[in-house]
């Protein structure tokens, strides 16, 4: 994998870049990642938060209820609304959850498990190959 990861949103208004490796690749199922992605999950690439910045543009937030820290707050352009990060909490973290799809090249995505498949639709193709948890993985 050659770092810097860069990537961004659909019209180019928002750009970052993350200069260390992932923490961790996985699939989220959850009722609020489909529902705001429109997809039946959503591939997320944990990056280390003091290695991730935004290099262009902004990005807006949005709150939605999270099961186990109160609120997530997930981050897109405000221009096209592309989703970009989500995971986060209002509190800092040592990591910040992007979406692979928002990756220059995604083709670097290897989901190591799935989350949340306690709500994965009956209709999806899961990969028997990877960890299933059925919420969030052990900590």
């Amino acid at each position: 994998m050659n770092l810097p990861l860069t990537g961004g949103c659909a019209c180019g208004a928002v750009r970052y870049e993350c200069t260390a490796p992932p923490i961790a690749m996985f699939n989220c199922h959850c009722r609020t990642c489909q529902q705001v992605s429109g997809a039946v999950s959503v591939p997320v690439v944990l990056l280390p938060s003091n290695a991730f910045r935004v290099t262009k543009g902004a990005l807006r937030y949005h709150l939605l209820p999270s099961e186990r820290t109160g609120q997530h707050k997930r981050g897109f352009c405000a221009d096209c609304g592309s989703r970009i990060t989500g995971g986060e909490t209002t509190e800092p973290r040592d990591w910040v959850g992007v979406t692979a799809s928002s990756l220059d090249d995604p083709s670097v995505f290897r989901p190591a498990f799935d989350i949340f498949v306690s709500s994965a639709q009956p209709w999806e193709l899961l990969d028997p190959k990877i960890a299933k948890h059925a919420k969030y993985p052990p900590r």
